[in-house]
């Protein structure tokens, strides 16, 4: 056990990823060794940023903290604080079962960590933060919270409304990180959608990203969860106008049926969601979108499945995820609605939508076969090196594994001739030219 150690464990999204990469700092600046997601953990003191966002995530998160309760007991610690989406929902409740932990803190309170180890205050700025990504890419979290209130989310109960954070300081992180080797930046938010609404009266992300893609170094730009009611469409030029504005979006859609969206509260119908997947891919040729869709939401019967896979087969996503419904705590749908459909059709609905999108996948990512893509590479693996292309976030999307015809550096770019194609991955190697 190390006395001056602190471990972090960070489970769930990565806007946790980022608070615990903002404490890390903090820590760190006040002199005591740190350490993140360690395979070996030895600090005398740990602290778990959980997840408490669908019941898979909570009970990671709660399995999480027993381990090291017994850790404690064992006296293998000597401090255990828990942070994060589960403690901010459920503190009450976790201090009453779990009184072995030191202290629980929500989701925004976590800097008064640092009062219970240390009384000196570092003076460490807001956004800085030790990276925990490879070094060539980051996160920016550029909001927080959410006003949308659909009816199966249970974000806006733990986030709380929307806040943005101005464009000055999130520029002022960007320069920090390019300065420190950072060359791609996932730009992330609960909804993007919504970003500077609440600052400037008007929505301002096209403003953010244009001005992000001028600074210099910045070499990717990257757009996570956008929201499809009262999207910003003045953000389609600004992808289209920058090379270092991925063409990409990530955006979610849950379900195609009006029958669903509407008792989803989503604020959009059937034909808005139409037409907006035909604006993006005109106004943006070649833009890459990624969705995320829900199966078994209460309501949703053979019929409404079935038009979802039609959908589906209709639209071709470049890059889909789906999840199963889970009745989540104090959610409008939990309060209104009965869950009545069995899991195993649940399970079954979602095999059946993911097995098609797998074919999906692998039919557009063989139209890439002899075409070259600009690829960063992240790790050098024992047969390939693996990278990833500008339609491809990091840890959810599909990598390009590069054979090993010569010597290549993590972190830089690369022309890579694409020669073989699978549904999650590209094959490919080091253009001639290049």
């Amino acid at each position: 056990m190390r006395k001056n150690r602190i471990d972090i464990i960070t489970l769930g999204c990565s806007k946790n990823l980022i608070d615990s990469e903002r404490l890390l700092k903090r820590f760190s600046d006040l002199g005591f060794e740190v350490a993140h997601d360690s395979d070996n953990v030895c600090g005398a003191t740990i602290v778990i940023n959980t997840c408490g966002f669908i019941g898979d995530a909570k009970e990671e998160s709660i399995n999480t903290i027993l381990e090291y309760v017994e850790a404690k007991k064992e006296h293998r610690i000597e401090r255990l604080y828990v942070m994060g989406c589960l403690s901010e929902r459920y503190r009450k409740e976790l201090e009453a079962e779990i009184p072995e932990v030191d202290k629980f803190y929500g989701k925004f309170d976590w800097n008064s960590i640092i009062d219970e180890l240390k009384k000196s205050v570092p003076t460490t700025k807001s956004y800085d933060r030790i990276i925990t990504t490879p070094k060539h890419h980051a996160y920016i979290k550029i909001a927080e919270g959410c006003n949308r209130f659909c009816a199966f989310c249970a974000i806006p109960i733990i986030t709380g409304r929307y806040k943005s954070r101005s464009i000055d300081e999130i520029l002022d992180e960007v320069k920090m990180l390019v300065g420190r080797g950072v060359k791609e930046f996932n730009v992330i938010a609960q909804d993007l959608s919504s970003y500077g609404i609440d600052l400037y009266g008007e929505m301002k992300l096209a403003e953010l990203i244009d001005t992000m893609a001028n600074v210099d170094g910045v070499e990717w730009i990257r757009l996570h969860y956008a929201y499809p009611s009262q999207f910003p469409y003045d953000i389609l030029p600004v992808i289209r106008k920058h090379d270092n504005v991925c063409k990409y979006i990530d955006v979610a859609l849950q379900h195609i049926s009006d029958n669903v969206l509407n008792a989803m509260r989503r604020h959009i119908n059937k034909e808005e969601t139409l037409q907006f997947i035909r604006r993006l891919r005109e106004e943006v040729p070649g833009i890459h979108i990624r969705t995320t869709l829900m199966v078994g939401f209460p309501g949703e019967g053979e019929e409404e499945f079935n038009e979802l896979l039609q959908f589906v087969k209709d639209v071709r996503f470049d890059r889909m995820g789906a999840f199963a419904y889970c009745e989540e705590d104090d959610t409008y749908a939990a309060k209104n609605y009965d869950d009545t459909i069995p899991e195993e059709v649940k399970q079954e609905r979602l095999s059946k939508l993911m097995a098609l999108q797998e074919s999906i996948a692998l039919s557009l990512n063989e139209t890439k076969i002899n075409t070259v893509q600009k690829v960063i590479v992240d790790r050098e693996e024992p047969d390939y090196y693996v990278g990833r292309t500008q339609f491809d976030s990091p840890e959810v999307d599909p990598e390009v594994l590069i054979k090993k015809t010569r010597k290549l550096a993590i972190g830089q770019f690369y022309n890579v001739a694409i020669k073989e194609a699978m549904p999650f991955e590209l094959i490919g190697e080091v253009a001639i030219n290049d």
